[in-house]
């Protein structure tokens, strides 16, 4: 069923809105309802959706960590294994 919607909106934008919709082939009706079930529809699927729990490793790798911006992890890889293997 289809019902009829008054809305009240700014003349500059109106206008703006009808080229949009003449560019694009479509009706001005047909952008605003595409956008209202857009929103709409978005909304509920964020309300369904049960929250992702993180597990606390995952959460520590989006953690600074402290280590510098020049580390070098080759090296210290070497210096970890000349070690381990002395």
């Amino acid at each position: 069923m289809m019902s009829k919607l008054t809305l009240n909106i700014n003349d500059d934008t109106i206008a703006r809105a009808k080229v949009y919709a003449s560019e694009q082939n479509r009706s001005l009706s047909s952008i605003i309802q595409s956008f209202l079930d857009k929103i709409t529809l978005e909304k509920e699927s964020t309300n369904n959706v049960e929250e992702i729990k993180i597990s606390p490793f995952v959460r520590s790798l989006s953690i600074k960590s402290g280590i510098p911006a020049d580390f070098d992890y080759k090296k210290a890889l070497g210096d970890h294994y000349a070690e381990k293997h002395k």
